[in-house]
């Protein structure tokens, strides 16, 4: 068991953190977690521990372990998802695969007990009471308001998306046998790879109702970019083993072998998973980059746009000659890589602000998709509104009647986003946003780059220029006269 972990008396960490525990006592307060901003809320969800510390310490190396004694924090997270809510969920239309998942861990295998079709409520409580079976819930932030704030905000935080799935098990049973995993929660589409707990990437755990047994191993493969099942004679014996309450919060690295069951004689246990980066390393960046570089190399040098040797894609090996073409080329995009400083985003930024979910808004949402306040012109000041949900990105012309292929200045939103497809990939998206000749690029970084700033002052050739790219700004709903 790790070493436990208390706050010093100033309120400040006992040095550094060598083990994986932190253990708080209660604290009032009204507001158990900080809503008002996205550092503000990571900050709350991981205190006591420091941010700079849990990056600097624990991201992608090891797990941390919270442990809270906070009647306060246990009765919120209660309040996220219950197994009561059920009841209601199946009312609206839930469907097994998409939504939901029925399984069973038997003799370290597991067993799915998925039905056809619509999910009815009874059916769903009978499986659980009567066959033990655990009740996995895909992607409820599309109905649990409070999910939604949440995971806007880290998505903003992280800048990646932030997905989540809901695990009830009745007690003296466990759901899934040991495993490690990276892979997307996209409700259906992952139902079809294989039906099982998916916990992309960096996962952090809050225990909501009952209490779950966890036993975690030392990763086979660190980082890993693929699910796995593990058999427990190859992965030894737990390198920590502990138990949630509500209140509780586990965070671990994406490859980190882990178990969990609920204990016997207890009542039910209910844990949310929130995961995020997935799709996100520095190999998944130079993919994404590595075609705007060699799109705008292959322009300056002629050698990249001649001809590949006669017959090469028939060949059953790669030759000589064309390794060594190869290595040359990536040297060459190497060099230009050091000077350059617009980097193309094929699909990175606009995957994200595609897919993420919509800012979290009270009421009907008007002010997400109609402009308001005061038309600008060319005597405004303006500012960028909601910019946690906007991005810029260059790229070529995607206008398939352009065949010169000029880039162009792209700005992808999440504002008109719809909740209801958040992570279920297999749901149709569009995009929503602004494209601008490449002569724009100059005043569209002053907007970004200011708290506000003069029409007048834009760095663009005429006034009617000026007002026609913040116009536009301002019919999207990202700018605002000031």
């Amino acid at each position: 068991m790790p070493k436990k972990v208390k706050p010093a008396g100033d309120g400040k960490e006992e040095g550094p953190v060598p083990c994986k525990q932190v253990k708080v006592e209660a604290a009032g307060g009204p507001s158990p977690l900080n809503l008002d901003s996205p550092s503000g809320l990571f900050e709350s969800l991981i205190s006591p521990i420091k941010t700079e510390t849990f990056f600097k310490e624990f991201w992608e190396q090891k797990p941390l372990l919270i442990q809270r004694d906070d009647p306060v924090l246990a009765t919120y997270y209660r309040s996220l998802f219950r197994l009561s809510d059920l009841k209601s969920l199946c009312s609206r239309g839930m469907y097994y695969g998409r939504d939901v998942n029925v399984c069973r861990c038997v003799n370290g295998k597991k067993k799915i007990l998925n039905k056809d079709g619509k999910v009815h409520f009874l059916q769903l409580r009978k499986d659980f009471d009567q066959k033990r079976a655990t009740i996995q819930f895909h992607q409820p932030q599309r109905f649990k308001d409070e999910l939604w704030r949440i995971q806007e905000k880290l998505e903003c935080y992280f800048g990646s998306l932030v997905g989540s799935n809901v695990y009830i098990t009745p007690a003296g049973s466990q759901g899934l046998p040991p495993h490690y995993d990276d892979v997307e929660v996209r409700g259906e589409e992952t139902a079809r790879l294989r039906e099982d707990e998916l916990l992309p990437a960096r996962v952090f755990i809050l225990q909501l109702e009952g209490e779950k047994h966890w036993r975690l191993y030392h990763p086979t493969v660190p980082l890993a970019r693929e699910y796995s099942l593990e058999a427990e004679d190859r992965i030894g014996r737990p390198a920590h083993e502990f138990t949630l309450k509500p209140g509780d919060l586990l965070y671990f690295p994406r490859g980190t072998i882990h178990q969990a069951d609920t204990p016997s004689g207890l009542a039910h246990s209910t844990h949310v998973t929130i995961s995020t980066y997935q799709s996100s390393s520095w190999g998944d960046f130079l993919l994404d980059t590595i075609s705007g570089l060699v799109f705008d190399t292959a322009k300056a040098d002629v050698e990249l746009r001649a001809g590949i040797p006669r017959q090469l894609l028939l060949q059953v090996e790669t030759t000589a000659v064309a390794t060594r073409k190869l290595s040359g080329f990536l040297r060459m995009l190497a060099d230009r890589l050091e000077g350059t400083k617009e980097l193309l985003s094929a699909d990175m930024k606009k995957d994200f602000a595609m897919n993420r979910l919509p800012p979290y808004y009270l009421g009907d949402g008007v002010e997400l998709s109609t402009p308001g306040g005061q038309l600008p012109g060319l005597d405004s000041t303006v500012r960028l509104q909601f910019r946690d949900h906007v991005v810029l990105t260059v790229g070529p012309d995607q206008d398939p009647s352009d065949e010169t292929r000029e880039k162009m200045v792209y700005i992808y939103h999440s504002l008109k986003n719809r909740r209801e497809t958040h992570m279920m990939g297999n749901e149709e998206t569009e995009s929503h946003g602004l494209r601008f000749p490449l002569s724009h690029i100059d005043a569209l970084k002053q907007i970004w780059n200011s708290s506000a700033i003069s029409v007048k002052d834009l760095k663009l050739t005429t006034d009617e220029e000026k007002q026609s790219l913040v116009l536009s700004l301002w019919t999207e709903c990202l700018i605002q006269v000031v």
